[in-house]
């Protein structure tokens, strides 16, 4: 088991020293077993809003010398982001909200008779915003998936020869933490002209991500995910689609003229177009500042631990009779800090509440924005075990009752003594 490192001490996060009351009255360290939702604050893009809040003046809109300062830092904030996610000389790199608006953001601007391919495995923000959309079955293998993609695309190909077609994809489950085959579903899509859209919502903040060197068209990533919570996202890729849309908002910024006349209007291109009105600068810098960070560390070194520390609580788990995982490409298959889990009899609320309560550790549950999965692995699971509807459920839309998951997840901060008591406190419950 590695020990923390230098490196991984220097990736520190807020949050370290906060202590929780129990449900007996008593005291603990809190054990953030809730990545994947919401990250921590790195220490570093707290930092850098400190260091600009003093400064803070509006962007791209004044003479003064703060106002240019601050058009500078947001600008290099950009330059940053492109080489972390490595843009293409050509790509735009456009600031948004989160994850969620920047796939809304990109389902605005593809032409209006592109169809989009997606998975019923992602996350909601990648399966909704989509106006014309084939849904594939949740594969059960990496080269299931791939298999699925080629059929589809050639089965679109042999009934229309022109019409743009884009695959979305996520790099990491959000459910299961299990990686997808991302260069393999590139190639697949390329092949047949279509363009692809990596969600990488949950890669970014534990994998090296890379535009060039993965082969796809449009990459996507939230800063509240990636140690960075002032309210910042990503949309990187190629600029011909997002040149050609009306603007995401209308506005300030992402107007180049407006004459008198309602219809004289010009757009700007590039980000401006879709940045419309002030833009968040204190995400930019914090998001930058966290990118910063992890491109100057050993990031062979630090994912080797959370995989270490992965694995140690998987391990865990799986020794505790009653307590099973989620997977949808097998056990054996390479993930981020993402382990999703059911306990026999136990309703997965019970459990999350009695882990914050008696133990104060903090984990996820229910179905994870990801329903379709997650009610796929669930069926399966109950058909493999006496796992059923009566073990997880939970009331979903008011009345429903549905089969749930307990979701934890790691990175940055976690530590062995976290893990050691998530897996004594499980074994508690269960």
């Amino acid at each position: 088991m590695p020990t923390l490192t230098a490196t991984r001490a220097d990736l520190s996060v807020l949050g370290a020293d906060v202590e929780v009351k129990l449900a007996d009255g008593t005291h603990v360290p809190y054990a953030n077993f809730d990545y994947a939702a919401t990250a921590p604050c790195s220490s570093a893009a707290a930092r850098a809003v400190n260091e600009i809040l003093p400064h803070y003046a509006s962007v791209h809109r004044g003479a003064g010398q703060l106002s240019q300062l601050c058009t500078k830092r947001y600008e290099e904030a950009r330059e940053t982001l492109r080489e972390f996610v490595g843009c293409r000389a050509d790509d735009n790199l456009i600031f948004t909200r989160n994850t969620t608006d920047a796939l809304n953001l990109l389902a605005h601007a593809v032409p209006a008779d592109t169809t989009v391919l997606a998975f019923a495995a992602e996350h909601h923000a990648n399966l909704l915003p989509w106006k014309r959309t084939v849904r594939l079955p949740a594969p059960s293998s990496p080269a299931g998936a791939v298999t699925a993609v080629h059929a589809a695309l050639r089965e679109l190909r042999r009934t229309d020869k022109d019409s743009p077609l884009l695959l979305t994809v996520t790099g990491a489950s959000n459910v299961t933490g299990e990686l997808w085959p991302i260069r393999e579903l590139a190639a697949a899509a390329h092949l047949y002209g279509a363009r692809i859209c990596v969600d990488a919502a949950q890669l970014a903040p534990h994998r090296s991500v890379d535009i060039s060197e993965l082969g796809v068209d449009y990459l996507v990533l939230s800063g509240h995910k990636l140690y960075a919570p002032f309210g910042a996202g990503v949309l990187a890729g190629r600029a011909d689609w997002l040149d050609a849309a009306e603007p995401y908002l209308a506005g300030g910024g992402a107007s180049a003229h407006v004459g008198d006349a309602t219809h004289d209007i010009r757009w700007a291109a590039g980000a401006a177009r879709h940045e419309a009105g002030t833009p968040n600068l204190l995400g930019a810098v914090s998001l930058a500042a966290v990118c910063t960070e992890l491109a100057r560390a050993d990031r062979a070194e630090v994912e080797a631990e959370e995989e270490a520390l992965t694995l140690r609580l998987r391990t865990g788990l799986a020794a505790i009779e009653g307590v099973h995982d989620l997977s949808l490409f097998g056990p054996d298959h390479p993930r981020i800090g993402v382990v999703a889990f059911v306990v026999d009899g136990v309703p997965s609320s019970q459990v999350a509440t009695r882990l914050a309560t008696e133990f104060g550790i903090g984990v996820r549950d229910g179905l994870f924005c990801a329903h379709p999965l997650t009610r796929r692995l669930l069926g399966a699971r109950a058909g493999r075990s006496a796992v059923g509807a009566c073990s997880s459920q939970r009331v979903v839309d008011g009345n429903v009752p549905d089969v749930t998951a307990v979701r934890a997840s790691l990175g940055l901060g976690s530590t062995i003594e976290q893990v050691d008591r998530l897996i004594s406190a499980v074994r508690s419950i269960a």
